[in-house]
């Protein structure tokens, strides 16, 4: 059973005194506001102070045990049906404590105690409708009625609530949950993919490498200037592969993914043109400043860049379908310079996306030591992407 804080316990002591002393100002200032029966004498003030500190001390229980508190104070309320003489405070105190029965105890104990409640106000008013007559019996109800009805219906209205509360809590967190496992699994697929990139970029170039150093010691006199070339691009390739296999073994061990897809010939800037046209199809008004130098790109860089356009014009299709697009291209001191701008259209309809695409577009930077910058700059949309480029970027792929 769930214990009680220590504010909860100063909180139920102040119920305790508050009741008690409610009780005892309602008795000495307005005594007949109570329920009297019988030709009996008057019950002494000790007697019944006394029956009404006993009903307030069930408060004590009312978070943790309220079944328990409501019991004493119905011991309470039997000892002054022995006196024949029930105030309005003992009554109220029976009210509190129903309400924290129904509330505060399990789902079948609470519809255990509403109906208990019912039964005891229905057999009260049957067994006054049967000896005193119908006025009796209604009388009965309408007090009954509010003193017991109107705790129980609230207890079980703000239980309701709460259930209700915790229930959409619940759904929220979950839908968290939920996104998150999403942006997971986006990155993950996102670095498999890029890990399965380099891996063919690799084994071309290690492939290259086997082929040039097969040539060279077939070779029956070989030139030293051209057994000098051959070994020189083989140098090359072996230096690009090993960086870019640093890069693939840091994606994986980032993952952890397997290498279930397909593998396909990775992308570059090589293909933009093919990228530009399929995103001209779509609508887009595409203008291009290529301000790149001759060298090549590292592998990992190149297909990096190549993603982040292509992740960028679609987003432009999706989000601004039909915009202007201006597409630059730039070295910066030994940096790759992508910048990718397009108009905002006002009233343009949802693009239906997740959220994963700048992720991705993010991941691919990141992943070779770059930055990406997204968001609107005035009535634009704008990326910036800045990727580092290593001193060997003009060795040969």
């Amino acid at each position: 059973m769930k214990g009680r804080t220590g504010r909860e316990r100063v909180e139920d002591a102040l119920y305790v005194a508050g009741f008690l002393a409610l009780g005892v100002l309602l008795y000495l200032v307005v005594p007949d506001v109570a329920i009297r029966w019988g030709d009996g004498p008057e019950p002494s003030a000790w007697t019944v102070l006394g029956l009404l500190a006993v009903a307030a001390l069930g408060h004590t229980q009312r978070r943790v045990r309220p079944v328990l508190g409501l019991a004493v104070a119905l011991a309470a309320l039997l000892g002054m049906a022995q006196v024949a003489f029930v105030p309005l405070a003992v009554m109220m105190v029976i009210g509190d404590l129903l309400y924290c029965a129904v509330l505060y105890t399990s789902e079948r104990l609470s519809w255990t105690v509403a109906g208990a409640t019912a039964a005891v106000a229905g057999g009260a008013a049957l067994v006054s409708l049967v000896a005193e007559g119908g006025r009796a019996a209604v009388l009965v109800i309408l007090n009954l009625g509010l003193v017991l009805a109107v705790p129980v219906l609230w207890g079980r209205e703000v239980r309701l609530h709460r259930g209700q509360a915790a229930a959409e809590r619940e759904r929220a967190e979950q839908a968290a949950r939920m996104a998150e496992l999403d942006r997971a699994a986006a990155v993950a697929a996102e670095r498999a993919r890029m890990a399965r990139d380099l891996h063919d970029v690799i084994a071309g170039q290690l492939s290259g490498i086997a082929i040039q150093s097969e040539a060279a010691l077939n070779l029956p006199d070989p030139d030293p200037a051209v057994l000098r070339r051959v070994l020189q691009s083989v140098r090359r390739d072996s230096v690009a592969s090993l960086a870019e296999m640093r890069t693939m073994i840091g994606l994986l061990r980032a993952d952890g993914a397997g290498d279930a897809d397909p593998r396909t010939a990775p992308a570059g800037l090589d293909r933009l043109g093919a990228l530009l046209e399929s995103a001209v199809g779509t609508g887009l008004r595409i203008e291009v400043d290529d301000a790149r130098g001759a060298a090549d790109l590292p592998a990992a860089v190149d297909l990096a860049a190549f993603r982040i356009v292509q992740e960028s014009l679609t987003n432009a299709a999706k989000h601004a379908p039909g915009s202007r697009v201006h597409l630059r291209l730039a070295d910066h001191e030994g940096e790759l310079v992508i910048e990718i701008e397009n108009d905002l259209v006002p009233g343009a309809p949802p693009g239906g996306g997740t959220g994963t695409g700048l992720l991705g577009v993010h991941e691919r930077a990141g992943a070779v030591g770059g930055t990406v910058a997204a968001g609107a700059d005035g009535d634009r949309w704008r990326v910036r992407a800045i990727l580092p480029v290593p001193a060997a970027a003009g060795a040969s792929r």
